[in-house]
């Protein structure tokens, strides 16, 4: 079964607090809720305990699909990170979610406004293979821990950029390891998301929706420009008001079962939250019908 969930980050930014500071989480999730999503990720604003978040999402008829956990198994052992991730690990258990969003961010410069992307970090190719080892230890553990589905990833400005890297992260971890597919990240990161929906997909369990918009993602390759430069001039938007080609990815996935999440970060006093929110959903709705998904 699949179910249409929505990030917060439309409404309140993670990376940058300012943005979106003054909307209480309240209006996020009636707002959300309206649209017609069910089911929210985490954002800075939400309780972290499943005493105090659940009788706030019931309120407004939403399920926890699921939240960001940034990993440094590049500098720490497994055992580090299993016990950095047990709070979150603990709260995802406990609101009821089936998978973990886990990146690697100890050396990643998307949350830095004066790095551009030129910037961002490339491992080194004796690196590949313990790295993967560790993801794939820790998969293993937040299974056996917690009954947790750990999905990467990737993402601008990481160690997993780009559709080579993707390739190269999946061949190095272990079966443990899922994928979350991010048709905007892919996209942007120069890969097909389809391509990678087609090769990948018995390890996909987890699909973020974001859209491109062409001219400003060309205009912040010219320029060099930040991650953060990047989406507050507008690169990232809701899915079928851009770039990408939903149904043709979509079909890629036929089997899927799980949270396709609408998950495009944009200004909210550039891009009107609840507005945005209607027209994702109403896309990707549409979108997934068309490609035989519903």
């Amino acid at each position: 079964m699949i179910r249409i969930g929505a990030n917060p980050i439309g409404w309140s930014n993670d990376d940058m607090l300012e943005i979106g500071g003054d909307i209480p989480l309240e209006t996020c999730l009636s707002e959300a809720r309206t649209a017609g999503f069910t089911g929210m990720e985490l954002g800075n604003k939400f309780p972290r305990t499943a005493a105090a978040l659940k009788p706030i999402l019931d309120a407004h008829g939403h399920a926890l699909v699921s939240g960001w956990y940034s990993t440094e198994l590049l500098i720490r052992d497994v055992a580090a990170e299993m016990a950095a991730v047990k709070a979150h690990a603990t709260l995802l258990r406990d609101m009821g979610c089936t998978v973990l969003i886990a990146a690697e961010t100890s050396n990643a410069i998307h949350s830095d406004m004066a790095k551009p992307l030129s910037a961002r970090p490339v491992l080194a190719k004796d690196g590949w293979a313990p790295f993967g080892a560790r993801y794939t230890n820790f998969a293993e553990g937040l299974k056996a821990e917690y009954g947790l589905q750990l999905v990467y990833h990737h993402h601008m400005g990481t160690v997993v950029q780009t559709e080579s890297e993707i390739d190269r992260f999946m061949a190095v971890t272990g079966d443990a390891v899922g994928l979350l597919l991010d048709t905007g990240h892919a996209t942007w990161g120069g890969g097909d998301p389809a391509r990678i929906a087609r090769h990948w997909k018995p390890r996909i369990r987890h699909v973020h929706c974001k859209d491109i918009r062409e001219a400003v993602m060309w205009q912040s390759n010219k320029e060099d420009w930040s991650f953060l430069q990047s989406v507050l001039a507008g690169v990232y938007t809701v899915p079928g008001d851009g770039l990408i080609d939903y149904v043709r990815v979509l079909r890629e996935l036929q089997g899927y079962s799980g949270w396709i999440v609408v998950e495009a970060e944009q200004d909210p006093k550039k891009a009107e939250p609840a507005t945005y929110a209607r027209l994702g959903h109403a896309n990707l709705s549409r979108f997934i019908t068309e490609a035989g998904l519903g």
